[in-house]
């Protein structure tokens, strides 16, 4: 017998569990399902335990800037073992805390991979479940790289969870998670090194400032190979023999372990969705203005799983599950905006942007001013002892509205949220020059960059 529900929501990271909240507060009668410990990615895969890593790492690196500058630390070091439990105490209460807040608000929890059996219908193990609608989350999984000996790669979400670091660690992928953790593993005190088969790295970031970060990044002795490609990784001993090809020239690298950093794909192949009727593509499940499927309108779908012209990003997962729940509740009248929503590399130091690059206002046609800076002999730069910061920003003429801003350095995370709110609220560049800002601190740099 099918139990029937007004909403059956797939996934329990931001999307999934923002729409399931919101339509069982209102009184709906609401299922969600996951066959991975409930919480999501983020929290337990991606963003949060990631971040707890950066920070040893980041204080690790702030150590050996200050050193002979008032700050003697010889002997401190990173003691992997206890930095992993330590992100344990983060990531272990997740899924029972999720589970239970679930159930409290009425929910009805499945454990299990759910299959479309039908237009409005899904089977999770030995239950067929029907809904009014149904929304997908399911988020993202590591992309197939199809190579010879990918089977011995590890993923980044099993490299949050080591609990010894190797000496040598490769990354194949020169995208967020291959730099985030190569800097990690690096002030660990590992031998890191990125592989990457383009000719620069974070194509989505700003090309003056990501080659900045490069050669940051080479000069704490990282090993960055570009327009270098992969191809076949052999298990040698306890280590690994990575044979790749740089154009004609074929490279070979040896290392303890090799960490796929290639990037992640929509996890949505198993659904069988094609007995829902619902349509997809290479980069999700296809959506209209309001997310939802327009091969099956009983269908829904938010943040990574979602073809929706969003950023990958946690806070628009979330933001996508809201705007979803309001269409679910109040029908068809919302549609997301996504301009000024910002975006970190957290290496260390950060790189952030939001907005477009120099390259696409010019593609656009716009008319704007670019103006770019190194900022390491700015104060806050330097009373830290950090050699590379810098940033860029583009305002249009006329409007005096800011079209992008990139920034990296110290709190590049955070000064960026600035220019973020600026782009969202339309506030002019004049806006954020003659804010009165608390003083010595890193947005009070901002007039400066304008």
């Amino acid at each position: 017998m099918k139990k029937q529900f007004d909403l059956i929501a797939i996934g329990t990271g931001s999307a999934a569990s923002s729409t399931a909240s919101r339509c069982r507060a209102a009184g709906w009668n609401v299922a969600i399902i996951d066959s991975l410990p409930f919480g999501g990615t983020c929290a337990l895969r991606g963003c949060d335990p990631k971040k707890v890593l950066v920070g040893a790492a980041d204080l690790m690196d702030w150590n050996r800037r200050m050193k002979g500058k008032g700050v003697q630390a010889n002997d401190a070091r990173i003691d992997w073992p206890a930095l992993i439990s330590f992100k344990r105490t983060f990531t272990d209460p997740v899924p029972p805390a999720r589970e239970k807040g679930f159930a409290d608000a009425g929910i009805a929890v499945f454990h299990g991979r759910a299959q479309f059996t039908g237009p409005r219908t899904v089977r999770v193990n030995d239950d067929e479940l029907e809904g009014r609608y149904l929304m997908i989350g399911a988020g993202q999984k590591p992309a197939e790289l199809k190579i010879p000996g990918a089977q011995h790669l590890l993923t980044s979400d099993l490299f949050l969870n080591l609990d010894r670091l190797p000496q040598r660690v490769l990354f194949i992928g020169g995208g967020y998670i291959g730099f985030e953790f190569a800097h990690v593993a690096a002030r660990a005190g590992a031998q890191a090194t990125i592989l990457h088969r383009g000719p620069r790295p974070l194509p989505r970031f700003e090309p003056d400032l990501v080659d900045w970060l490069v050669e940051h990044t080479r000069a704490i002795g990282i090993d960055v190979q570009l327009g270098t490609e992969a191809d076949v990784v052999e298990k040698s001993g306890s280590a690994f023999l990575i044979k790749g090809s740089a154009g004609s020239r074929e490279r070979a690298f040896e290392a303890d372990l090799v960490v796929h950093s290639a990037g992640r794909v929509p996890d949505i192949d198993d659904l069988n969705l094609e007995a829902a009727g619902v349509e997809r593509d290479g980069r999700g499940v296809l959506v209209n203005e309001f997310l939802q499927s327009p091969s099956n309108p009983s269908v829904y779908a938010a943040g990574d799983a979602a073809a929706s012209g969003g950023p990958s990003l946690t806070p628009v997962a979330g933001y996508e599950g809201r705007v979803v729940a309001e269409n679910l509740l109040e029908g068809n009248h919302r549609k997301p905006e996504y301009r000024g929503i910002p975006t970190v590399v957290f290496s260390i130091p950060p790189l952030a942007s939001v907005g477009l690059s120099e390259r696409e206002a010019r593609d656009r046609g716009l008319k704007f001013r670019a103006r770019t800076g190194m900022t390491a002999n700015w104060y806050a730069s330097r009373r830290i002892g950090e050699t590379i910061s810098g940033f860029k920003t583009l305002i249009e003429e006329g409007t005096g509205q800011v079209l992008g801003a990139h920034l990296l350095g110290a709190h590049a995370e955070e000064v960026i949220n600035l220019f973020a709110l600026a782009m969202r609220s339309g506030l002019p560049a004049a806006a954020l020059k003659e804010m009165i800002y608390a003083y010595p601190t890193n947005a009070s740099n901002l007039p400066y960059m304008l």
